[in-house]
């Protein structure tokens, strides 16, 4: 090998071990939080991390551990107050951790409900009248995207998708930046970008009005 090819083989690999230096000092994914893991037996307490809270009117969610055989460790978190008031949100929010950037997933099977079957992830949640929410709904064969401000809920996405009644389904949101993208069942379903809720904030569990729906396998995975 001539002297100038050896050089440039040398600076090559040394730019590639700086790169390379570089990456190891970047700052991972921190580990997913699994706070649906390893439920208690139906009838107790809620585990320790959860506060259950409502937007708009009605009466108050009652979350709860149901028994599941299809859920992680046969048991699932229920959403069981049947109210139909149109404009009642129940949420229950992991106060585990407030991340802007973050990656979340969760199982979720609509059980019951007449006016709607709705099961949603909320993130960048500040209180329970200011976050953004996704939502899949058994009832309407779709998937949105919504922004709450000041309890206000408005659409700023969505896509039609087989939400069946009775059947788990995985429901994800990857939330970086302005970016949104949201993936149903494995598969990406769409993305827009909104920037009302910049900072971080809390990941919870949401359905609406009188749907009785069932969340398990929930993964939080604050980006860095």
């Amino acid at each position: 090998m001539t002297p100038r090819r050896t050089l440039l083989a040398s600076g090559i690999a040394a730019a590639l071990a700086a790169a390379f230096r570089y990456a190891q000092a970047q700052p991972g994914p921190r580990p997913a939080a699994t706070p649906l893991d390893a439920l208690p037996p139906p009838g107790s307490p809620l585990p320790s991390g959860f506060e259950p809270a409502r937007t708009g009117r009605g009466k108050p969610a009652r979350w709860e551990v149901a028994a599941d055989d299809a859920a992680e460790g046969r048991r699932a978190m229920e959403q069981a107050e049947a109210d139909p008031t149109d404009v009642r949100y129940p949420l229950l929010i992991w106060r585990g951790l407030a991340a802007a950037d973050v990656d979340v997933s969760v199982r979720f099977k609509a059980v019951s409900g007449r006016n709607d079957q709705a099961a949603g992830l909320a993130v960048r949640l500040t209180d329970a009248d200011n976050y953004l929410v996704v939502r899949a709904n058994a009832l309407e064969d779709n998937v949105r995207l919504y922004r709450v401000v000041r309890g206000d809920r408005q659409q700023i996405g969505g896509a039609s998708a087989k939400v069946s009644s009775g059947e788990w389904h995985s429901l994800a949101l990857h939330a970086v930046g302005p970016r949104l993208a949201v993936s149903f069942d494995g598969k990406p379903l769409f993305a827009v970008e909104d920037r009302t809720f910049p900072g971080p904030g809390r990941v919870a569990l949401w359905t609406k009005a009188d749907s009785v729906t069932r969340f398990s396998n929930l993964r939080i995975t604050p980006l860095p």
